[in-house]
């Protein structure tokens, strides 16, 4: 037997890429607000843009092709960028774990050059997560189709996706909200992905979920509904779950139909099994089917104090599967854990889990 240091654990490495402009700049408004234990970098052809980002690692592609001065508008000058610098973008994703790849789609750079640094990555081995934007409807027809064949092009290499349609923000954000607040509120899905992902993996739990869990549910899963839900005060466990599952921003996607679902729900010492049932509960009767794999961990925090916080990651919509009737007992209302006679015996395998740990000697 051999005993392994805690100092000496080496978590995976996951990295976060933006690629072109509109990516570029979500990773470092990204990189601002920070996230333990993740690396940013930012791929371009425009130097001047490259030369005034606050990243540490940046990535020039495309000198010969472009001279400098990024790819025009035109997709096909991005793709050659990254096939011209494929070596570069090789290197800076050597070692990768897991990487996010995000862009504004329907430019040159980012449309052009995303699905190839995607197309790397994939070929590496690496999970490979796309979240990228669609443009607004004012951009006009010819920025919408080449955003339409740039994210078709990026779902043959990542293995999970989240569009983004930027049209949605002037449906969400209110009228005085400023552009650059609107922004961050798109931007704000990634890093809510990106840091909802990585303190599953890095915080041990209670009933622990790892990096295989999450690649499990990450792994092939198509298009992908990713969020964190934090909630406090009377029914705070369901609110979080609503909270993490119901985003407005996403395009189409609804914890509906998924076939994989990873649950993590984290609380303070006052967390109780009843909240912990009822937020899975809840979720897995949103998906809607009765095959559905689902994942579920419990984390303790006490910097919580009367708060809880609950991640989901759903996939697998693409997958065909069985579908059981949804007959709601209140219209207006989610069905409470009471009421989910579909769901009891797949939530009890992990609340006896809970029960055993909760009644051992180590707590």
């Amino acid at each position: 037997m051999f005993d392994i240091a805690e100092d000496n654990f080496l978590g995976p490495v996951i990295k976060v890429i933006g690629v072109g402009g509109g990516g570029g700049n979500a990773v470092a408004r990204m990189y601002e607000n920070g996230i333990e234990g993740v690396e940013f970098v930012i791929i371009n052809t425009d130097a001047q843009v490259l030369e005034k980002a606050p990243i540490p690692i940046k990535v020039q592609i495309g000198e010969k092709v472009t001279k400098g001065l990024g790819a025009g508008g035109k997709p096909e000058i991005g793709e050659q960028a990254a096939l011209e610098d494929e070596p570069k973008i090789r290197e800076v994703l050597e070692g990768s774990d897991m990487v996010f790849i995000t862009a504004g789609m329907g430019g040159g750079t980012g449309t052009g050059a995303a699905p190839i640094v995607a197309k790397i990555a994939k070929d590496m081995g690496i999970l490979t997560v796309g979240v990228v934007t669609r443009p607004f409807d004012f951009e006009g027809r010819k920025r919408y189709i080449n955003a339409q064949e740039g994210i078709k092009r990026l779902k043959e290499f990542v293995d999970t996706l989240m569009v983004i349609p930027n049209q949605k923000l002037l449906t969400v954000a209110p009228k005085d909200m400023s552009i650059l607040n609107a922004f961050k509120l798109a931007d704000n899905v990634l890093y809510q992905a990106v840091k909802g992902i990585t303190e599953v993996i890095t915080r041990p739990g209670l009933i622990n979920l790892d990096f295989a869990d999450v690649k499990a549910v990450m792994h092939s899963g198509g298009y992908a509904l990713m969020g964190t839900g934090e909630a406090s005060g009377e029914e705070r466990a369901l609110t979080a779950a609503r909270k993490a599952i119901d985003n407005p921003l996403l395009e189409n996607v609804q914890v509906e139909g998924a076939s994989r679902i990873l649950v993590n729900i984290t609380g303070g010492p006052d967390l109780t099994l009843d909240e912990a049932y009822a937020a899975a509960g809840l979720i897995k009767e949103r998906a809607k089917r009765d095959d559905t794999n689902f994942y579920f961990g419990v984390t303790l925090d006490d910097s919580l104090e009367d708060s809880i916080q609950v991640t989901v990651i759903a996939t697998g919509f693409d997958e065909k599967g069985r579908v059981y009737p949804f007959n709601p007992v209140d219209k207006n209302k989610d069905k409470t854990a009471e009421t989910l006679d579909n769901d009891v015996e797949v939530i009890n395998i992990n609340m006896e889990e809970i029960l055993k740990k909760l009644t051992s000697e180590e707590f």
